[in-house]
């Protein structure tokens, strides 16, 4: 059986997020006339890109230190869909109650970030 979880599958899903983060900017700047669900959608986008790119970061400390590298991306796309999920869901009208789902995703980025910071201390110092 193949493994689905590789650094492929996980960087096509980062660069598919950053392609979703440009649409939703772009909607938001262009498209809404409400300042509040054009506020969710401008933050929910920030955060989705930031972590999209956040992905390759990981898998580029992870090559130069022989790690996975997926724990720290995994997190970040977790983040994403929780995060910036729910703003999107709240902008289309969906119910208010998902802003108390939303911090979970933050816990995510947080732990993600935390993840590549240990990944990070393995690289090799260059003289």
């Amino acid at each position: 059986m193949a493994k689905i979880w590789t650094p492929k599958t996980y960087l096509r899903l980062a660069a598919l997020s950053g392609f979703v983060s440009v649409a939703v900017g772009a909607f938001a700047a262009h498209g809404v006339h409400d300042a509040r669900p054009a506020e969710l959608l401008k933050t929910g986008a920030l955060y989705e890109m930031t972590h999209a790119l956040a992905v390759f970061a990981a898998f580029a400390v992870a090559r130069a230190t022989g790690r996975s590298g997926g724990l720290a991306a995994g997190l970040f796309l977790l983040g994403t869909l929780v995060f910036s999920g729910t703003l999107y869901a709240m902008a289309f009208g969906g119910p208010r109650i998902l802003g108390a789902i939303t911090p979970i995703g933050g816990v995510a980025f947080l732990a993600g970030w935390l993840a590549l910071a240990w990944s990070a201390g393995k690289v090799a110092d260059q003289a």
